[in-house]
């Protein structure tokens, strides 16, 4: 899939939205572009800043356009080049978990996975007020998908 795929399931307490791309470059450069807190805003349009560093067991700090609050999710589970996972809230009022996949596919390929579930009793009260996520997954990927392709074109083979 060249483009972005998005997907999202709604309940009454819960949401998953998620987005799918095929990248043409090494899962390692799209790694190191998930993992470089510094260099996010340069190329991803839905984030203006991440304090902290994304490593296993950190809590880093968010900043995304359009509204003046902060995320802090804890960065947990991370395999290199494979997964990561980012968590803020708690169950049963509200919590939200995002999943990056990375799998390596032959030739210089990775298929990108991120996947958000959003769940608990205050999700039910606020779910009509959260932005259509749609657009921002799809930026996101795209995003992301756009900047490992232009290092990988320039890297010599």
């Amino acid at each position: 899939m060249s483009n972005p795929g998005f997907t999202q399931t709604n309940s009454t307490f819960a949401m998953t939205c998620a987005v799918e791309v095929e990248i043409q470059a090494d899962a390692g450069i799209v790694w190191g572009l998930l993992t470089d807190a510094t260099s996010f805003p340069r190329w991803n349009s839905t984030i203006t800043k991440i304090e902290g560093e994304i490593r296993d067991g950190e809590r880093i700090r968010l900043h995304v356009p359009g509204t003046t609050r902060t995320f802090t999710p804890k960065v947990s589970e991370v395999v290199p080049a494979q997964r990561m996972k980012w968590s803020d809230g708690f169950n049963p009022v509200f919590k939200g978990v995002r999943v990056f996949e990375l799998t390596a596919r032959n030739g210089h390929a990775t298929n990108f996975r991120m996947r958000e579930h959003f769940s608990g009793v205050v999700f039910a009260l606020v779910k009509e007020k959260l932005p259509d996520f749609r657009p921002i997954f799809e930026a996101y990927a795209g995003d992301l998908k756009r900047e490992a392709e232009r290092i990988q074109g320039a890297k010599p083979h």
